[in-house]
C-alpha cells in the first residue's frame, strides 16, 4: 500500500484505495480537488456545496443517498464510498483517468467541469486540477503503450497532453447536447445505471 503519512486523512483514504485497486495518491488529489483547495495535499471533511456535498469527497445527497446517512461525515467511511465510485468509473472508462475525473465531477467523460484558480492564475478544469494535485503529490499516470490512455496502475510513465483552452461548463454541456442542470443525473447513471 503506497503509505499517504503526514497528509490530512492519509489513513482513511490509502485504505479505501486499496481496497478498491486505486493508487491512493489519486484518491488523496481527488479530496484535495474537492475540499481542500488549490496547493493542498488532502481534503476536509466538511459540508458543502450548498449543503448538498458531503466529507472529504464531497458527494451529493441528492443523487447518492450514502450522503444523506450518518456515514457521510465518516472520513474512512466517505474515503470508501469515493474510492468504490472512483474505480467503477475507471473500469467503465477502460482505465482513463481523465475521463473518470471527469464523470466523477460532472456525469460526463468528456466534460470539462467545474474550473479551479491556482495561485499561479492558472485556470484549470476539474481532471486538469485534479492531476495537478496528484503531481504535487508525486504521482505519476502511467499508460500501458506508447499513446495509450493514462491508467490506474503504473506500468511505463507516460507524457500528459497539453492543456486545452478553457471552456466553461455550460459549454461544454451544450456542446454535449444535454442542459447544464442535468449533469448530476447523468453523473449518478452513470455511477450506477439504474439511476438512469
Amino acid at each position: 500500500m503506497i503509505g499517504l503519512g503526514g497528509i490530512s486523512f492519509g489513513r482513511e483514504i490509502a485504505t479505501a484505495a486499496l481496497r478498491h485497486g486505486l493508487d491512493a495518491r489519486l484518491l488523496a488529489a481527488v479530496a484535495a480537488q474537492e475540499s481542500g483547495g488549490p496547493g493542498s495535499d488532502s481534503g476536509r471533511n466538511v459540508v458543502g456545496d450548498g449543503g448538498h456535498g458531503h466529507g472529504l469527497f464531497q458527494i451529493d445527497d441528492r443523487w447518492h443517498e450514502f450522503a444523506s446517512t450518518p456515514a457521510a461525515a465518516d472520513p474512512a467511511a466517505n474515503a470508501d464510498y469515493a474510492a468504490g465510485m472512483l474505480s467503477g468509473l475507471l473500469r467503465r472508462f477502460g482505465g482513463d483517468v481523465r475521463a473518470a475525473l471527469s464523470a466523477y465531477n460532472a456525469g460526463s467523460p468528456t466534460a470539462q467541469g467545474t474550473t479551479t484558480t491556482w495561485p499561479d492564475g492558472s485556470r484549470l478544469g476539474y481532471a486538469d486540477s485534479v492531476l495537478r494535485h496528484l503531481g504535487r503529490l508525486g504521482g505519476i499516470l502511467t499508460g500501458r503503450r506508447e499513446g495509450a490512455a493514462p491508467s490506474m496502475l503504473a506500468e511505463a510513465p507516460i507524457q500528459q497532453p497539453p492543456l486545452q483552452p478553457f471552456r466553461p461548463f455550460t459549454t461544454e454541456m451544450q456542446a454535449a447536447g444535454a442542459a447544464c442542470e442535468d449533469a448530476d443525473r447523468r453523473m449518478a447513471a452513470l455511477i450506477d445505471p439504474s439511476q438512469a
